[in-house]
Protein backbone atom coordinates (compact mmCIF):
# COMPACT_ATOMS: atom_id res chain seq x y z
CA UNK A 1 0.00 0.00 0.00
CA UNK A 2 1.06 3.48 -1.09
CA UNK A 3 2.17 5.64 2.02
CA UNK A 4 3.84 9.11 2.20
CA UNK A 5 6.28 10.25 4.20
CA UNK A 6 6.60 14.37 4.84
CA UNK A 7 10.14 15.32 5.62
CA UNK A 8 9.85 19.32 7.69
CA UNK A 9 12.63 20.58 7.19
CA UNK A 10 16.05 20.18 6.15
CA UNK A 11 18.26 19.65 9.23
CA UNK A 12 21.29 17.40 9.27
CA UNK A 13 19.00 14.05 10.01
CA UNK A 14 16.40 15.07 7.12
CA UNK A 15 19.42 15.26 4.68
CA UNK A 16 20.60 11.59 5.60
CA UNK A 17 17.39 10.05 5.09
CA UNK A 18 17.00 11.44 1.72
CA UNK A 19 20.22 10.06 0.61
CA UNK A 20 19.32 6.75 2.21
CA UNK A 21 16.22 6.08 0.64
CA UNK A 22 17.61 7.65 -2.72
CA UNK A 23 19.79 4.79 -2.49
CA UNK A 24 17.77 1.90 -1.38
CA UNK A 25 14.06 3.13 -1.73
CA UNK A 26 11.49 1.59 0.61
CA UNK A 27 8.69 0.40 -1.47
CA UNK A 28 4.98 2.06 -1.75
CA UNK A 29 6.73 4.90 -0.28
CA UNK A 30 6.33 8.62 -1.49
CA UNK A 31 8.86 11.01 0.78
CA UNK A 32 7.93 15.26 -0.35
CA UNK A 33 10.39 17.70 1.46
CA UNK A 34 8.53 20.44 3.19
CA UNK A 35 10.99 23.89 3.37
CA UNK A 36 11.12 27.37 2.76
CA UNK A 37 15.42 27.18 3.02
CA UNK A 38 16.73 25.59 -0.09
CA UNK A 39 20.29 25.75 1.03
CA UNK A 40 20.90 24.47 4.62
CA UNK A 41 23.91 25.53 6.40
CA UNK A 42 26.52 22.59 8.77
CA UNK A 43 26.90 23.99 11.96
CA UNK A 44 30.26 21.97 12.11
CA UNK A 45 31.88 24.01 9.30
CA UNK A 46 30.58 27.40 10.80
CA UNK A 47 33.74 28.36 12.47
CA UNK A 48 35.91 28.17 9.26
CA UNK A 49 33.36 29.48 6.98
CA UNK A 50 33.60 32.75 9.73
CA UNK A 51 37.48 32.40 9.75
CA UNK A 52 37.63 32.43 5.92
CA UNK A 53 38.79 29.08 5.31
CA UNK A 54 35.63 27.72 3.72
CA UNK A 55 33.21 29.60 1.39
CA UNK A 56 29.45 30.19 1.89
CA UNK A 57 28.95 26.63 -0.70
CA UNK A 58 31.49 24.79 1.11
CA UNK A 59 29.27 24.81 4.29
CA UNK A 60 25.41 24.67 2.77
CA UNK A 61 23.48 21.68 1.09
CA UNK A 62 21.87 22.68 -1.72
CA UNK A 63 18.65 21.21 -0.73
CA UNK A 64 16.88 21.49 -4.04
CA UNK A 65 19.73 19.55 -5.84
CA UNK A 66 19.45 17.16 -3.07
CA UNK A 67 15.64 16.23 -3.70
CA UNK A 68 15.91 16.83 -7.55
CA UNK A 69 18.59 14.13 -7.97
CA UNK A 70 17.08 11.79 -4.82
CA UNK A 71 13.68 11.97 -7.25
CA UNK A 72 11.61 13.37 -3.96
CA UNK A 73 9.14 16.20 -4.35
CA UNK A 74 9.78 19.40 -2.65
CA UNK A 75 7.26 22.10 -1.76
CA UNK A 76 9.42 25.44 -1.30
CA UNK A 77 7.69 26.68 1.82
CA UNK A 78 7.74 27.28 5.45
CA UNK A 79 5.17 24.47 7.20
CA UNK A 80 3.01 26.76 9.76
CA UNK A 81 0.33 23.98 10.95
CA UNK A 82 -0.24 20.34 11.56
CA UNK A 83 -4.25 18.64 11.50
CA UNK A 84 -3.17 15.91 13.49
CA UNK A 85 -6.53 13.99 12.73
CA UNK A 86 -6.87 14.63 9.29
CA UNK A 87 -3.40 14.18 9.17
CA UNK A 88 -2.52 17.29 7.08
CA UNK A 89 0.34 20.12 6.68
CA UNK A 90 -0.11 23.54 5.74
CA UNK A 91 2.60 25.60 4.95
CA UNK A 92 2.65 29.26 4.70
CA UNK A 93 1.83 29.88 0.85
CA UNK A 94 -1.29 27.68 1.31
CA UNK A 95 -0.32 24.46 0.15
CA UNK A 96 -1.92 21.76 1.71
CA UNK A 97 0.25 18.52 2.10
CA UNK A 98 -1.07 15.11 3.49
CA UNK A 99 1.05 12.09 4.82
CA UNK A 100 0.48 8.93 6.68
CA UNK A 101 4.32 9.46 7.99
CA UNK A 102 5.65 12.73 9.17
CA UNK A 103 9.21 13.98 10.54
CA UNK A 104 10.25 17.24 11.86
CA UNK A 105 13.85 18.49 11.33
CA UNK A 106 13.36 22.24 11.83
CA UNK A 107 16.24 23.61 14.56
CA UNK A 108 15.58 26.46 16.98
CA UNK A 109 15.36 30.07 17.37
CA UNK A 110 17.18 32.23 20.15
CA UNK A 111 15.66 32.95 22.97
CA UNK A 112 16.95 36.35 24.23
CA UNK A 113 14.19 36.51 26.55
CA UNK A 114 16.54 36.67 29.57
CA UNK A 115 18.34 39.70 28.35
CA UNK A 116 17.42 42.72 28.37
CA UNK A 117 17.77 44.41 24.82
CA UNK A 118 19.37 41.20 23.49
CA UNK A 119 16.55 41.49 20.61
CA UNK A 120 17.16 44.66 19.56
CA UNK A 121 21.07 44.82 20.41
CA UNK A 122 22.63 41.49 19.91
CA UNK A 123 22.71 38.82 17.17
CA UNK A 124 22.27 35.91 17.50
CA UNK A 125 23.59 32.76 16.51
CA UNK A 126 21.30 30.83 15.87
CA UNK A 127 19.54 30.22 13.59
CA UNK A 128 22.87 30.11 11.23
CA UNK A 129 20.84 31.23 8.17
CA UNK A 130 20.07 34.64 9.49
CA UNK A 131 23.09 35.07 11.64
CA UNK A 132 25.49 34.67 8.55
CA UNK A 133 24.13 37.88 7.01
CA UNK A 134 24.16 40.21 9.99
CA UNK A 135 28.01 38.88 11.35
CA UNK A 136 28.54 39.70 7.14
CA UNK A 137 27.43 43.37 7.56
CA UNK A 138 29.41 43.70 10.68
CA UNK A 139 32.58 42.40 8.51
CA UNK A 140 31.67 44.74 5.86
CA UNK A 141 31.30 47.76 8.47
CA UNK A 142 34.74 46.39 10.20
CA UNK A 143 36.42 47.13 6.91
CA UNK A 144 36.27 50.66 7.36
CA UNK A 145 38.02 53.12 9.09
CA UNK A 146 35.55 53.95 11.48
CA UNK A 147 34.10 50.51 11.39
CA UNK A 148 33.37 48.69 14.96
CA UNK A 149 36.48 47.45 16.81
CA UNK A 150 35.35 45.85 19.69
CA UNK A 151 33.19 43.28 19.76
CA UNK A 152 32.01 40.15 22.33
CA UNK A 153 30.34 37.17 22.65
CA UNK A 154 28.02 36.32 25.02
CA UNK A 155 28.23 32.27 25.86
CA UNK A 156 31.72 30.10 27.10
CA UNK A 157 30.48 26.94 25.11
CA UNK A 158 32.45 25.47 22.30
CA UNK A 159 30.82 27.57 19.69
CA UNK A 160 31.47 30.88 21.85
CA UNK A 161 35.23 30.21 22.28
CA UNK A 162 35.44 28.90 18.06
CA UNK A 163 33.80 32.05 17.08
CA UNK A 164 35.75 34.64 18.69
CA UNK A 165 38.56 32.30 17.41
CA UNK A 166 37.53 32.35 14.27
CA UNK A 167 36.77 36.54 14.31
CA UNK A 168 40.27 36.73 15.49
CA UNK A 169 41.60 34.95 12.42
CA UNK A 170 39.29 36.45 10.04
CA UNK A 171 39.89 40.31 11.11
CA UNK A 172 44.14 40.11 10.64
CA UNK A 173 43.08 40.63 6.96
CA UNK A 174 41.43 43.38 7.18
CA UNK A 175 43.16 46.74 7.94
CA UNK A 176 42.60 48.31 11.21
CA UNK A 177 43.88 51.69 10.03
CA UNK A 178 45.65 52.28 13.49
CA UNK A 179 42.32 51.13 15.40
CA UNK A 180 42.80 47.67 16.64
CA UNK A 181 40.44 44.82 16.79
CA UNK A 182 39.34 43.61 20.86
CA UNK A 183 37.10 41.33 21.17
CA UNK A 184 36.13 39.57 24.23
CA UNK A 185 33.69 36.33 25.75
CA UNK A 186 31.65 37.04 28.40
CA UNK A 187 30.64 33.75 30.21
CA UNK A 188 28.96 33.17 33.37
CA UNK A 189 29.77 29.38 34.18
CA UNK A 190 33.81 29.13 32.70
CA UNK A 191 34.52 27.76 29.39
CA UNK A 192 33.55 24.97 28.07
CA UNK A 193 32.05 23.46 30.94
CA UNK A 194 30.91 20.31 30.07
CA UNK A 195 34.03 19.30 28.80
CA UNK A 196 37.32 17.67 31.04
CA UNK A 197 39.97 20.31 32.88
CA UNK A 198 42.23 19.64 30.16
CA UNK A 199 40.19 21.02 27.41
CA UNK A 200 39.51 23.74 29.24
CA UNK A 201 43.34 24.45 29.84
CA UNK A 202 43.90 24.31 26.18
CA UNK A 203 40.81 26.57 25.60
CA UNK A 204 41.70 29.29 27.84
CA UNK A 205 45.45 29.34 27.09
CA UNK A 206 44.54 29.46 22.86
CA UNK A 207 42.08 32.36 23.49
CA UNK A 208 45.10 34.07 25.18
CA UNK A 209 47.12 33.44 22.63
CA UNK A 210 45.23 34.97 20.32
CA UNK A 211 44.38 38.06 22.35
CA UNK A 212 40.74 37.32 23.46
CA UNK A 213 39.49 38.36 26.71
CA UNK A 214 37.45 36.42 29.30
CA UNK A 215 35.01 38.09 30.87
CA UNK A 216 34.68 35.28 33.88
CA UNK A 217 31.80 34.93 36.13
CA UNK A 218 30.41 37.78 33.49
CA UNK A 219 26.13 37.12 33.87
CA UNK A 220 24.73 39.25 31.11
CA UNK A 221 21.86 40.84 32.15
CA UNK A 222 21.86 44.20 29.29
CA UNK A 223 22.93 44.83 26.08
CA UNK A 224 22.03 47.71 24.66
CA UNK A 225 23.74 50.04 21.95
CA UNK A 226 26.97 50.52 23.94
CA UNK A 227 27.61 47.61 25.26
CA UNK A 228 27.10 44.65 27.81
CA UNK A 229 25.97 44.65 31.37
CA UNK A 230 26.36 41.79 33.71
CA UNK A 231 23.81 41.27 36.85
CA UNK A 232 26.06 43.07 39.75
CA UNK A 233 26.39 45.99 37.50
CA UNK A 234 29.23 46.10 35.29
CA UNK A 235 29.76 47.62 32.02
CA UNK A 236 31.82 46.87 29.26
CA UNK A 237 31.61 48.97 26.14
CA UNK A 238 31.05 46.80 22.64
CA UNK A 239 30.15 47.90 19.13
CA UNK A 240 28.92 44.27 18.58
CA UNK A 241 27.39 41.70 20.35
CA UNK A 242 26.85 38.07 19.56
CA UNK A 243 25.00 35.56 21.34
CA UNK A 244 25.08 32.04 21.48
CA UNK A 245 23.30 30.77 24.99
CA UNK A 246 19.82 29.78 25.62
CA UNK A 247 17.38 29.03 22.33
CA UNK A 248 13.84 27.52 21.82
CA UNK A 249 11.95 25.80 19.46
CA UNK A 250 9.89 27.18 16.76
CA UNK A 251 6.84 28.86 18.62
CA UNK A 252 4.36 27.21 15.72
CA UNK A 253 5.19 24.14 17.21
CA UNK A 254 3.07 24.67 20.38
CA UNK A 255 0.16 25.32 18.17
CA UNK A 256 0.29 21.89 17.05
CA UNK A 257 -0.84 20.17 19.29
CA UNK A 258 1.93 17.91 19.44
CA UNK A 259 3.65 17.04 23.11
CA UNK A 260 6.21 20.44 24.36
CA UNK A 261 8.45 20.65 27.43
CA UNK A 262 8.41 24.41 28.66
CA UNK A 263 10.73 25.74 26.33
CA UNK A 264 8.62 24.62 23.52
CA UNK A 265 10.72 21.35 22.50
CA UNK A 266 8.66 18.29 21.22
CA UNK A 267 8.71 15.50 23.44
CA UNK A 268 9.45 12.62 21.96
CA UNK A 269 10.47 8.53 22.82
CA UNK A 270 13.89 6.92 22.45
CA UNK A 271 12.49 5.71 19.53
CA UNK A 272 12.21 9.60 18.25
CA UNK A 273 8.45 9.37 17.70
CA UNK A 274 6.40 12.12 19.12
CA UNK A 275 5.02 10.53 22.74
CA UNK A 276 1.84 10.07 21.80
CA UNK A 277 1.86 9.47 18.52
CA UNK A 278 4.08 6.66 16.51
CA UNK A 279 3.44 8.12 13.18
CA UNK A 280 5.17 11.30 13.36
CA UNK A 281 8.75 12.08 14.57
CA UNK A 282 10.57 14.55 15.69
CA UNK A 283 14.82 14.84 15.66
CA UNK A 284 17.65 17.58 15.91
CA UNK A 285 17.21 20.57 18.33
CA UNK A 286 13.42 20.93 17.96
CA UNK A 287 13.02 17.77 20.33
CA UNK A 288 13.81 16.62 23.47
CA UNK A 289 13.70 13.09 24.67
CA UNK A 290 12.00 12.51 27.59
CA UNK A 291 13.66 10.00 29.34
CA UNK A 292 17.39 11.06 28.20
CA UNK A 293 17.41 14.83 27.08
CA UNK A 294 20.85 16.11 25.42
CA UNK A 295 22.12 19.31 24.86
CA UNK A 296 21.65 21.04 21.63
CA UNK A 297 24.33 20.35 19.23
CA UNK A 298 24.40 19.39 15.75
CA UNK A 299 26.52 16.35 16.56
CA UNK A 300 23.19 14.42 17.66
CA UNK A 301 21.49 15.42 15.09
CA UNK A 302 24.04 14.18 13.05
CA UNK A 303 24.06 11.01 14.52
CA UNK A 304 20.37 10.93 14.97
CA UNK A 305 20.09 10.33 11.15
CA UNK A 306 20.54 6.66 10.44
CA UNK A 307 18.42 5.80 13.35
CA UNK A 308 15.44 7.90 12.04
CA UNK A 309 15.82 6.52 8.91
CA UNK A 310 15.92 2.75 10.18
CA UNK A 311 13.02 3.32 12.11
CA UNK A 312 11.04 4.92 9.13
CA UNK A 313 11.28 1.99 7.39
CA UNK A 314 10.70 0.06 10.47
CA UNK A 315 7.53 1.71 10.45
CA UNK A 316 6.70 1.62 6.45
CA UNK A 317 7.19 -2.20 7.51
CA UNK A 318 5.01 -2.44 10.48
CA UNK A 319 8.10 -3.72 12.60
CA UNK A 320 8.81 -2.48 16.12
CA UNK A 321 11.08 0.54 16.67
CA UNK A 322 14.59 0.57 17.94
CA UNK A 323 15.25 2.75 20.65
CA UNK A 324 18.13 5.35 19.75
CA UNK A 325 21.03 5.12 22.64
CA UNK A 326 23.46 8.53 22.06
CA UNK A 327 26.71 8.71 23.48
CA UNK A 328 27.01 11.26 25.58
CA UNK A 329 30.69 10.79 25.88
CA UNK A 330 30.94 12.16 22.37
CA UNK A 331 34.26 13.83 20.70
CA UNK A 332 34.29 17.14 20.55
CA UNK A 333 36.94 19.39 18.09
CA UNK A 334 37.49 23.32 18.95
CA UNK A 335 38.83 25.00 16.21
CA UNK A 336 41.42 27.71 17.08
CA UNK A 337 41.63 29.86 13.83
CA UNK A 338 45.21 29.38 13.66
CA UNK A 339 45.40 26.27 11.69
CA UNK A 340 45.41 23.96 14.85
CA UNK A 341 42.39 22.43 16.66
CA UNK A 342 41.95 21.12 20.35
CA UNK A 343 40.15 17.82 20.69
CA UNK A 344 38.70 16.34 23.78
CA UNK A 345 36.56 13.35 25.31
CA UNK A 346 35.26 12.25 28.37
CA UNK A 347 36.79 13.10 31.61
CA UNK A 348 40.79 13.34 30.86
CA UNK A 349 41.18 13.15 26.79
CA UNK A 350 42.49 16.17 25.14
CA UNK A 351 45.33 16.44 22.08
CA UNK A 352 45.84 19.65 20.57
CA UNK A 353 48.04 20.43 16.80
CA UNK A 354 47.81 21.20 13.66
CA UNK A 355 46.46 17.57 12.59
CA UNK A 356 43.66 17.56 14.84
CA UNK A 357 42.46 20.42 12.65
CA UNK A 358 42.89 18.94 9.69
CA UNK A 359 41.52 15.61 11.11
CA UNK A 360 37.92 17.66 11.87
CA UNK A 361 38.72 19.15 8.23
CA UNK A 362 38.93 16.10 6.43
CA UNK A 363 35.22 14.71 8.49
CA UNK A 364 33.74 17.67 7.77
CA UNK A 365 34.23 17.88 4.04
CA UNK A 366 33.75 14.01 4.14
CA UNK A 367 30.00 14.56 5.27
CA UNK A 368 29.66 17.46 3.14
CA UNK A 369 30.58 14.76 -0.30
CA UNK A 370 27.90 12.54 0.66
CA UNK A 371 25.20 15.25 -0.43
CA UNK A 372 27.31 17.63 -2.92
CA UNK A 373 28.68 14.21 -5.02
CA UNK A 374 25.22 12.29 -4.79
CA UNK A 375 23.54 10.90 -7.57
CA UNK A 376 21.11 8.92 -7.77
Amino acid sequence: MDRHLVLIGGGHAHVQVIRALAERPEPGLRVTLVTDRLLTPYSGMLPGHVAGFYSHDDMHIDLERLAHVSGMALVRSAACRIDRQSRLVMTEDGTVVPFDILSLNVGITPDLSGIAGADRHGIAVKPISTFLGRLERVLDDASRPDGPRRIILVGGGAAGIELALALKARLRSIDAAGRPFWIAIATGNGLVPTLNGSVQRRARAALARHGVKVLDAFRVAEINSDGIRSRDGRFVAADAVLVSTAARAPAWLQETGLPTDPGGFVKIEQTLTVMDDPAIFAVGDCATVVDNPMPKAGVFAVRQGAALTENLRRTCRHMPLLPHQPDRNFLTILMTGDGSAIAGRGRWFALEGAWVWRWKDWIDRRFMRLFSDFRR
